[in-house]
């Protein structure tokens, strides 16, 4: 299922190619891109990434964690938004994407804002008492569910609690869901039912959840 009507999708990756307040490291991000398709890497992709930067610089973020890292992706777009001195804590179970990222990350420039940890992403945030600005999760959608009591507390008030997949392509409306869909729709289910944080689903690409807490 199509979250986004495709041509309308189209529209908005065509003028966003306009833009060019991404400066001189634009060329990293579209490498980026190129390698995402070519190895079937699942990745934000432009739209939620230029979202994210911007939900960075109206939060004023100085601090970011991020539950799946990936090869940095995520991490590149949340560092042009960061606020002088900031930094971004990144978690993923492999050792290459953290080597591939840092080294995207170094030619954007940006390599100096990034702590890259290597392991489950549950067990590395746990290390951190925060607060955070900003938590972004995006790890194996059938541990969705545990992230919501690892990361609430672990935000400022205020703080934004970022989630993507949530609408997972429709697969969860399907009437037999398999456990990634029943943990994304116990995940749903949860947040909008925490009286800690208010949230919202966004539809663009696969559908992203944002909670601020409150």
């Amino acid at each position: 299922m199509d979250i986004t009507e495709p041509k309308i999708n189209d529209y908005l990756l065509t003028i966003i190619s306009l833009d060019a307040s991404r400066g001189e490291d634009s060329g990293v991000v579209k490498e980026m891109e190129r390698y995402a398709r070519d190895n079937d890497f699942p990745i934000i992709g432009p739209l939620v990434g230029r979202f994210l930067r911007q939900l960075a610089i109206v939060t004023g973020a100085k601090s970011i964690f991020e539950m799946g890292s990936g090869f940095g992706y995520s991490a590149y777009w949340f560092a042009g938004g960061l606020v002088k001195g900031g930094k971004i804590i990144c978690s993923d179970g492999s050792e290459d994407n953290k080597h591939r990222a840092l080294d995207y990350l170094k030619r954007a420039g940006y390599e100096s804002l990034v702590e890259f940890h290597v392991g489950d992403a549950r067990d590395i945030i746990k290390r951190f008492d925060g607060p955070f600005d900003i938590i972004l999760n995006d790890i194996d959608k059938e541990q969705y569910p545990e992230t919501l009591d690892l990361a609430i507390p672990r935000l400022r008030k205020g703080g934004m609690f970022i989630t993507d997949n949530v609408l997972w392509s429709g697969r969860i409306l399907e009437e037999d869901p398999d456990e990634a869909s029943r943990g994304i729709l116990e995940f749903n289910h949860k947040l909008f039912a925490s009286e800690e944080v208010l949230a919202s689903i966004i539809p663009i690409r696969d559908g992203l959840g944002i909670a601020v807490k409150l």
